[in-house]
């Protein structure tokens, strides 16, 4: 098992422990473990990315919340047509050295168990491409995260580099049902024009986030101050052999290889 997991915090070898966190998702949608990661080991990683900042990909862009095209039969300002924006740069997994605490962390044999017994699935497996796997991400100041839905069942973060203000992961559980087709468009309009609560997610570098955002709308709003935002996104899925598409790889990478 890799030295950079805090493991007597949380033993994540523990059938019982592993049955409470994955209770804990599933109540809140959305699991915060304190102290996951040792800090030497996100120093370190920060030490080899911050200085890449200025090499990542970045791109600015407006979506609407489904991450879809927008329909035409629809006027500009219903739900499914509003358009957000979101802004971040990028290193993708082929940037990432290899000796790299990431990698160690990202192909740990414990972790991926943990991460499928909590995430209550049989298998977990790297992305087939290249670039997707392991990501950093970079936030300076006015970088944001439009809200949204994710595409994927479950997300695996973790926060390395705070910034000094903003910045703050927002979300409102159960929005909508994706598998039921229900797009909960009169809910959607409502929080897009400030008519609803919304619940702040806190983290700090060293904490493992795990979060199911397909029915959760959710954003990260702008940063602010001179300390760029770093975190880091493990990508896995439930079955073996899934890429993005090569429009996918352009629009996130800035390239397809």
């Amino acid at each position: 098992m890799t030295p950079h997991f805090d493991t007597k915090r949380h033993p994540i070898t523990d059938d019982g422990y592993v049955a409470r966190c994955r209770e804990r998702l599933a109540h809140d949608g959305a699991l915060v473990l304190r102290g996951f990661a040792r800090a030497s080991t996100i120093e370190r990683i920060v030490t080899e990315s911050a200085p890449r900042e200025t090499n990542a990909f970045y791109a600015g862009t407006t979506h609407n919340v489904y991450l879809t095209p927008s329909d035409p039969a629809l006027p500009d300002d219903h739900p499914y047509n509003r358009q957000v924006e979101s802004s971040k740069g990028l290193i993708a997994d082929d940037e990432i050295p290899t000796d790299s605490p990431l990698r160690e962390m990202y192909d740990d044999a414990s972790f991926r168990m943990f991460l499928c017994g909590v995430l209550g699935i049989d298998a977990i497996h790297p992305y087939a491409d290249d670039l997707s796997s392991i990501n950093v991400h970079f936030a300076a100041e006015g970088m944001e995260l439009g809200w949204h839905f994710d595409n994927s069942s479950f997300a695996v973060t973790m926060l390395l580099q705070a910034a000094e203000g903003g910045a703050h992961f927002e979300h409102v559980p159960a929005v909508r049902d994706a598998d039921a087709g229900d797009m909960a468009f009169d809910r959607v309009g409502t929080i897009l024009a400030g008519g609803e609560p919304v619940q702040t997610l806190d983290f700090e570098p060293v904490d493992l986030v795990l979060f199911r955002g397909r029915n959760a709308i959710h954003r990260v709003t702008p940063t602010t101050g001179n300390a760029t935002r770093l975190l880091v996104v493990f990508a896995y899925n439930d079955q073996p052999g899934v890429t993005l598409s090569p429009s996918a790889r352009a629009t996130f990478y800035g390239r397809t290889d």
